[in-house]
C-alpha cells in the first residue's frame, strides 16, 4: 500500500474551458492508470468546451447544479448525489448554471480507443448553445 499526497489544484486551460474552472486530480498510483479522476470546481457560468471521450465519461455531482448537454440537443440537469454518464463517442459539454458554482467528480478511461486519444477537444460552446441549455435547466 502507498498513501499519495494530493497534487496541487490546477487551473483548467482557457482553450478547453470557459470561465474559472479548477481541478484537484486524483493520484492514479505508480502504474499508468486505466482510469483518471478529478474533483472539478466550476465557477457560476463556467463550462467545458465541446469534447468527446473515446470510452465515455462519468460525472458524479457533489455540489451545485450541473448542466450536461450533447450535440444531439439532449440536456441533463443533475444535482448533488446524482451521476451522469456520457457514452463513448458522444460529443458533449458540461458546467455550472449562470448563478451558482458546481463541483463534480469526473471519471474517464485513459486507455486509447483504436488510434485516437482518450479525449478529443473541439470548439468552445457558443453563448446561444449555453443559453438554450440553461433555459432547459430552468424548466426542470
Amino acid at each position: 500500500m502507498r498513501l499519495y499526497e494530493p497534487p496541487p489544484t490546477t487551473e483548467c486551460p482557457a482553450e478547453r474551458f470557459s470561465g474559472e474552472v479548477r481541478v484537484d486530480a486524483i493520484a492514479g498510483g505508480d502504474q499508468p492508470p486505466m482510469v483518471i479522476g478529478g474533483i472539478v470546481r466550476f465557477a457560476a457560468g463556467a463550462h467545458t468546451a465541446w469534447h468527446v471521450h473515446a470510452r465515455g465519461q462519468t460525472l458524479h455531482i457533489l455540489d451545485g447544479i450541473a448542466i450536461v448537454h450533447s450535440r444531439d440537443g439532449e440536456t441533463i440537469i443533475a444535482r448533488p448525489g446524482e451521476t451522469v454518464h456520457t457514452p463513448a463517442g458522444q460529443w458533449h459539454w458540461h458546467g455550472a448554471t449562470p448563478d451558482e458554482p458546481m463541483t463534480h467528480l469526473a471519471l474517464s478511461d485513459t486507455v486509447p480507443h483504436g488510434d485516437g486519444p482518450p479525449v478529443t477537444w473541439a470548439e468552445h460552446v457558443t453563448e446561444r448553445d449555453y443559453d438554450a441549455a440553461v433555459r432547459a435547466a430552468e424548466k426542470e
